[in-house]
């Protein structure tokens, strides 16, 4: 009787096995760098956010981020006076779910100096945010 060509089934299964430590070893890598990528883009978004406060009124600001989520944050910005251009304002980024989406929150100023909270807390609804970062 001939050699049966094909792979048998311990073969199999070692592939199978290699591929799972693989998967295993870069799954969580992926997850991070998502999460990095949106907190960079969070702190673009807070930077975008000051041009536009501190130059005017003009449409800087892109209607995903003026819809008040991008990229896995809650954006919010409160103005202290009605004025062109902004002379007092805040705006915050904070995760929209804390440790999945991100890590940190971050919030500016009229300053322009983008602040970080490294614990992700705080709320763009609750002025805490305010005193926990200055």
């Amino acid at each position: 009787m001939g050699r049966q060509r094909g792979f048998s089934l311990i073969e199999l299964l070692i592939v199978v096995a290699i591929i799972l430590i693989i998967a295993a070893i870069a799954i969580p890598n992926l997850l991070w760098a998502r999460e990095a990528a949106n907190e960079w883009s969070a702190v673009a978004s807070i930077r975008t956010i000051n041009t536009a406060e501190i130059t005017s009124t003009a449409c800087l600001i892109d209607s995903v981020l003026s819809g008040g989520k991008k990229s896995g944050y809650n954006f919010s910005e409160a103005p202290g006076t009605v004025a062109t251009p902004q002379t007092t304002y805040y705006a915050t980024a904070v995760p929209v779910t804390l440790n999945q989406t991100g890590t940190r929150s971050f919030c500016s100023f009229e300053d322009a100096v983008v602040r970080v909270q490294p614990t992700g807390a705080g709320s763009a609804a609750n002025q805490p945010v305010r005193r926990c970062f200055r």
